[in-house]
């Protein structure tokens, strides 16, 4: 699986726009994505999956931009605030096709849902319903609800991003009881309608297994209840962030989850519910690039190339252990290369972007990197750690390379400092 963007020509173009260019233009670190690479996957995600229903997982990346490229593909999205609805809103995302999620979403999250007139809202905990029905109460209709279920399903991956387990925020437990009786209590509310059930068993999955059986226990969880008209089984698609690693093959995914689907609905007696899917990570991941510029190389017991970012823009790595590839951009290297350990200009020892990669032997300061699949999770998670502003975000496409979240200054810093 390829770990760059579509229209790439590693390392040097993509979109058709070289990356020194950008470089000049914007500075650097900075994120480029590729459109035509986000465009064509939530194509083959709709192809693969018709006529299932695709919603794009805002929380991998979201700007006005991928707002309504995400519309213009006729995806529906996940939010999980009300900020995250705030961009959706300003792009003049349909409020129909727009699902709210969060295991603790406040009452001004749920009260900017019921005021766009979003289409579904996940609910996650009981009290969660009691606070959703009282707010909802003026609506003219009432407010489609799905609930998110806890299938007890572990899909071996870092504990940190499994959530379809026993023991952790999301989710309300099958075994426990916990999800049957949230579903009495939305059934109680005359301001709620009960649309369905959400579960999603965790990220970077990359085998069908997991999602298997968590479908078939929310199919038998449905039967129990007479049936429902929509089952939403998340995302959490595995993408390759390195060289031979291999991701989720979509067409694998539309191929068995819905005849799980179906084939324990027919084993039950009860009708196919509407199903979702919910990819994030697997639109946008690879459509990134980040670019950073050499500071300076140590050489020591490791060679450590040090750059002019680091944990503040992609906290990955010290977050999850995660490991990517770097690529020489801006040059032609030595022909001999010898692992080095690329790091940050943070004041933690945990400030690693990639450990022992292969670079050029001559890599030295000035020099121009290129780290690929960092079109998820990176602007999202970006902070301003030692009060470092955040990157600008810089789409490619058709050899034309615009803005669409100017880099931060340290001026937008200080405004925010009121006291």
């Amino acid at each position: 699986m390829n770990i760059w963007p579509l229209t790439a020509e590693p390392p040097f173009t993509v979109g058709g726009v070289e990356l020194t260019a950008i470089a000049e233009r914007f500075g650097t670190p900075a994120y480029v994505l590729d459109e035509e690479h986000v465009r064509h996957r939530c194509r083959e995600y709709r192809k693969a999956l018709h006529p299932h229903r695709v919603a794009y997982a805002g929380k991998a990346f979201l700007c006005r931009a991928m707002v309504r490229w995400v519309r213009e593909e006729d995806l529906w999205l996940d939010v999980c605030s009300a900020g995250e609805l705030a961009l959706a809103r300003s792009a003049g995302f349909p409020p129909e096709r727009i699902l709210l999620h969060g295991n603790g979403k406040t009452p001004e999250d749920l009260a900017a849902a019921l005021d766009y007139g979003v289409g579904r809202i996940v609910v996650d905990s009981s009290t969660e319903v009691t606070r959703l029905a009282a707010l909802a109460d003026d609506l003219r209709h009432p407010q489609k609800v799905l609930v998110r279920v806890t299938p007890a399903v572990d899909p071996h991956v870092h504990r940190a991003i499994a959530t379809g387990v026993e023991d952790q925020k999301f989710g309300l437990s099958l075994a426990s009881g916990a999800a049957a009786e949230a579903v009495r209590r939305v059934l109680g509310q005359p301001s709620l309608t009960l649309a369905g059930l959400h579960c999603h068993i965790g990220s970077q999955i990359g085998l069908t297994d997991g999602y298997e059986t968590a479908a078939r226990r929310l199919v038998a969880f449905m039967a129990e209840l007479g049936g429902l008209p929509e089952l939403n089984l998340g995302g959490g698609h595995a993408v390759a962030y390195r060289p031979g690693e291999r991701g989720l093959d979509v067409q694998t995914f539309a191929d068995r989850v819905p005849y799980a689907v179906a084939s324990e609905c027919a084993a039950r007696g009860i009708p196919r519910p509407e199903l979702t899917v919910e990819p994030g990570r697997a639109i946008v991941a690879a459509a990134g690039v980040t670019l950073y510029r050499v500071l300076g190389v140590k050489h020591g017991v490791r060679t450590f190339v040090v750059v002019d970012g680091g944990m503040s823009d992609n906290p990955r790595p010290a977050l999850y252990g995660s490991r990517y590839a770097v690529a020489l951009a801006g040059r032609r290297g030595a022909a001999d290369s010898r692992p080095v350990t690329v790091v940050g200009r943070h004041c933690e020892a945990g400030d690693v972007i990639a450990a022992d990669v292969p670079l050029p032997a001559d890599v030295r300061p000035g020099d121009l990197l290129a780290v690929p699949c960092t079109g998820a999770y990176h602007h999202s998670m970006a902070s301003n750690y030692n009060q470092v502003t955040r990157p600008p975000v810089v789409a490619v496409r058709g050899g034309r390379a615009w803005p669409l979240v100017r880099r931060e200054t340290p001026e937008d810093l200080i405004r925010r400092d009121v006291g």
